[in-house]
């Protein structure tokens, strides 16, 4: 007896195995990221909720604190400007001046004395 095979199983089947498109079979993956050791330091100037809405997505605080603890306005106002232009961040232009007072006040030359960014 003679076997005849469909040619439309054959066609799916060796798409299947070949992972071409049109052909589905998920595979979740999953990540998980190691804990971050740095908080951003809370403060009730208008930037920090603008940092907490726009930076905590790619930067975590070790990142400001790693910063020169003498930057200046002009500093963060070009890091924060570069952002935007160089690697796409979502900020708005009207929250950036916030943004920028809030990483100076915080972390930069404009600190209050003795105050810790850490």
């Amino acid at each position: 007896m003679k076997k005849t095979v469909d040619p439309f199983f054959t066609l799916v089947f060796c798409a299947a195995l070949l992972g071409l498109p049109g052909v589905t079979h998920a595979v979740v993956k999953t990540i998980e990221l190691p804990p971050d050791g740095a908080v951003w330091q809370p403060s009730t100037l208008p930037g920090y909720a603008k940092v907490m809405q726009n930076c905590v997505a790619c930067h975590s605080a070790e990142y400001a604190q790693s910063q020169p603890p003498t930057a200046s306005r002009a500093y963060y106002d070009a890091m924060v400007h570069r952002m935007k232009a160089v690697f796409n961040a979502p900020i708005d232009d009207a929250d950036m001046p916030a943004i920028v007072d809030y990483l100076v006040k915080t972390y930069g030359a404009e600190k209050p004395a003795g105050a810790s960014s850490k």
